[in-house]
Protein backbone atom coordinates (compact mmCIF):
# COMPACT_ATOMS: atom_id res chain seq x y z
CA UNK A 1 0.00 0.00 0.00
CA UNK A 2 1.42 3.36 -1.34
CA UNK A 3 1.39 6.69 0.85
CA UNK A 4 -1.94 7.91 -1.49
CA UNK A 5 -3.44 4.81 -0.30
CA UNK A 6 -2.67 4.75 2.61
CA UNK A 7 -3.75 8.26 3.55
CA UNK A 8 -7.09 7.47 1.47
CA UNK A 9 -7.50 4.81 3.78
CA UNK A 10 -6.58 6.66 7.04
CA UNK A 11 -9.25 9.22 6.01
CA UNK A 12 -12.11 7.16 5.36
CA UNK A 13 -11.36 5.82 9.00
CA UNK A 14 -10.97 8.59 10.44
CA UNK A 15 -14.30 10.07 9.30
CA UNK A 16 -15.92 7.23 9.97
CA UNK A 17 -14.98 7.63 13.37
CA UNK A 18 -15.74 11.15 14.01
CA UNK A 19 -19.14 10.99 12.42
CA UNK A 20 -20.12 7.83 13.85
CA UNK A 21 -18.92 8.36 17.62
CA UNK A 22 -20.19 12.28 17.91
CA UNK A 23 -23.44 11.19 16.23
CA UNK A 24 -23.82 8.42 18.79
CA UNK A 25 -23.44 10.74 21.49
CA UNK A 26 -25.80 13.04 20.32
CA UNK A 27 -28.66 10.24 19.43
CA UNK A 28 -27.96 9.13 22.90
CA UNK A 29 -27.89 12.63 24.99
CA UNK A 30 -24.17 12.82 26.02
CA UNK A 31 -23.12 15.50 23.51
CA UNK A 32 -20.91 18.21 24.52
CA UNK A 33 -21.64 20.22 21.43
CA UNK A 34 -25.82 20.11 22.21
CA UNK A 35 -26.21 24.06 23.39
CA UNK A 36 -24.33 25.12 20.19
CA UNK A 37 -26.99 22.66 17.72
CA UNK A 38 -29.36 23.74 20.62
CA UNK A 39 -28.88 27.48 19.55
CA UNK A 40 -28.74 26.70 15.68
CA UNK A 41 -32.01 24.64 16.02
CA UNK A 42 -33.72 27.28 17.87
CA UNK A 43 -32.29 29.83 15.19
CA UNK A 44 -33.77 28.02 12.47
CA UNK A 45 -35.88 24.54 12.42
CA UNK A 46 -37.93 25.20 15.71
CA UNK A 47 -40.73 26.83 14.53
CA UNK A 48 -41.57 23.31 12.54
CA UNK A 49 -44.33 21.80 14.03
CA UNK A 50 -43.81 18.64 15.75
CA UNK A 51 -40.14 18.40 15.73
CA UNK A 52 -38.74 19.10 19.07
CA UNK A 53 -35.05 19.67 19.86
CA UNK A 54 -34.80 15.84 21.28
CA UNK A 55 -36.56 14.65 18.31
CA UNK A 56 -34.10 16.98 15.76
CA UNK A 57 -30.95 16.26 17.89
CA UNK A 58 -31.50 12.61 17.77
CA UNK A 59 -31.69 12.85 14.12
CA UNK A 60 -28.98 14.98 13.33
CA UNK A 61 -26.90 12.29 15.31
CA UNK A 62 -28.25 9.68 13.23
CA UNK A 63 -27.42 11.36 9.84
CA UNK A 64 -23.77 11.59 11.26
CA UNK A 65 -24.02 8.46 12.14
CA UNK A 66 -24.96 7.39 8.64
CA UNK A 67 -22.56 9.58 7.32
CA UNK A 68 -19.18 7.98 8.80
CA UNK A 69 -21.10 4.39 8.11
CA UNK A 70 -21.03 4.97 4.39
CA UNK A 71 -17.65 6.41 3.99
CA UNK A 72 -16.13 3.22 5.39
CA UNK A 73 -18.77 1.21 2.80
CA UNK A 74 -16.92 0.81 -0.57
CA UNK A 75 -18.75 2.53 -3.49
CA UNK A 76 -20.15 4.65 -1.15
CA UNK A 77 -18.40 7.37 -1.25
CA UNK A 78 -20.31 9.62 -3.10
CA UNK A 79 -23.42 9.73 -1.11
CA UNK A 80 -21.07 9.87 1.73
CA UNK A 81 -19.43 13.33 0.27
CA UNK A 82 -22.66 14.82 -0.66
CA UNK A 83 -24.32 14.17 2.83
CA UNK A 84 -20.74 15.53 4.39
CA UNK A 85 -21.24 18.39 2.65
CA UNK A 86 -24.96 19.36 3.11
CA UNK A 87 -23.12 18.48 7.27
CA UNK A 88 -20.37 20.95 6.62
CA UNK A 89 -23.47 23.56 5.57
CA UNK A 90 -25.08 23.40 8.94
CA UNK A 91 -22.54 22.72 11.24
CA UNK A 92 -20.54 25.97 10.09
CA UNK A 93 -24.04 28.28 10.11
CA UNK A 94 -23.19 29.36 13.30
CA UNK A 95 -19.91 30.85 12.40
CA UNK A 96 -22.42 33.65 10.72
CA UNK A 97 -25.84 32.99 12.88
CA UNK A 98 -25.13 32.81 16.50
CA UNK A 99 -23.57 35.50 18.70
CA UNK A 100 -21.12 33.83 21.61
CA UNK A 101 -18.89 32.43 18.64
CA UNK A 102 -16.52 35.15 18.44
CA UNK A 103 -15.08 36.90 21.24
CA UNK A 104 -13.06 39.33 18.81
CA UNK A 105 -12.47 39.41 15.15
CA UNK A 106 -10.03 36.23 14.13
CA UNK A 107 -10.61 35.09 18.06
CA UNK A 108 -12.99 32.11 18.15
CA UNK A 109 -14.69 30.62 21.37
CA UNK A 110 -14.16 27.17 22.23
CA UNK A 111 -17.21 26.31 20.11
CA UNK A 112 -16.04 28.40 17.24
CA UNK A 113 -12.69 26.16 17.38
CA UNK A 114 -15.04 23.17 17.21
CA UNK A 115 -16.66 24.52 14.28
CA UNK A 116 -13.08 25.80 12.38
CA UNK A 117 -11.81 22.27 13.09
CA UNK A 118 -13.82 21.34 10.15
CA UNK A 119 -11.89 23.05 7.48
CA UNK A 120 -9.36 19.45 8.73
CA UNK A 121 -12.67 17.03 8.41
CA UNK A 122 -13.18 19.03 4.48
CA UNK A 123 -9.47 17.89 3.92
CA UNK A 124 -9.96 14.47 4.71
CA UNK A 125 -12.52 14.04 2.34
CA UNK A 126 -11.38 16.08 -0.46
CA UNK A 127 -8.69 13.60 -0.34
CA UNK A 128 -11.25 10.90 -0.26
CA UNK A 129 -13.15 12.84 -3.49
CA UNK A 130 -9.37 12.72 -4.86
CA UNK A 131 -9.00 9.10 -5.71
CA UNK A 132 -12.56 8.29 -6.79
CA UNK A 133 -12.90 8.23 -10.26
CA UNK A 134 -14.69 10.38 -12.74
CA UNK A 135 -18.29 9.85 -13.42
CA UNK A 136 -17.25 9.67 -17.05
CA UNK A 137 -14.64 7.26 -16.74
CA UNK A 138 -17.21 4.92 -14.76
CA UNK A 139 -19.43 5.18 -17.05
CA UNK A 140 -17.25 4.57 -20.39
CA UNK A 141 -17.07 1.15 -21.17
CA UNK A 142 -14.16 -0.78 -21.51
CA UNK A 143 -13.05 -2.56 -24.28
CA UNK A 144 -10.63 -5.53 -24.19
CA UNK A 145 -8.49 -5.82 -26.92
CA UNK A 146 -7.89 -9.36 -27.59
CA UNK A 147 -4.60 -10.27 -29.26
Amino acid sequence: MNLRQSSVLFSRIALFIIYFWFGLLKVIGQSPASELVRGLFEKTLSHVPLLSFGIFIALFGLFEMLIGILFIIPGKERLALRLFFIHMVMATLPLFTMSGIWTRIFVPTLEGQYIIKNLALIACALGVASVMPSKKARETPQTVVLE
